[in-house]
């Protein structure tokens, strides 16, 4: 019997993503059992991705791969929270370095308050939907 409970959201369980040395969130992905197998298998973060439908590997098209220092469990056994060591500074396919770059004012005004680390049209080269 797994520790983790994968089978409340269809196999799927939510990832909160942390910088390890600051605790900054980085983004929040999602893990199948084959996700967080490979995860502890090669102790680099690998996800499951909704949109495209499989599994991947942070940072395999960008190079901004996660170093895996820590993973908590939460009480109900269905979420996640790793703390990584983000390479390349940038977690963000859109160049941040947080997936939580915009400051929300209102249901139809935010800001962007974070700086891009990369330019992902050089990055992706068309590889992804920006």
């Amino acid at each position: 019997m797994s520790l983790i409970d994968f089978k409340k959201q269809d196999g799927l369980v939510p990832v909160i993503v942390q910088e390890y040395r600051t605790n900054d969130v980085l983004m929040l992905a999602y893990m199948n059992e084959e996700a967080f197998k490979k995860t502890i298998e090669t102790g680099n973060a690998h996800y499951w991705s909704r949109s495209r439908g499989k599994l991947w590997l942070k940072g395999e098209e960008s190079g901004n791969i996660q170093r895996v220092k820590e993973i908590f469990l939460d009480c109900d056994s269905d979420t996640l929270l790793i703390k990584v060591d983000q390479v390349g500074g940038a977690a963000c396919h859109k160049g941040y370095r947080s997936c939580f770059f915009r400051h929300v004012k209102s249901l139809n005004d935010a800001s962007i308050i974070g700086e891009r680390v990369f330019d992902p049209r050089e990055r992706y080269k068309g590889k992804r939907e920006l």
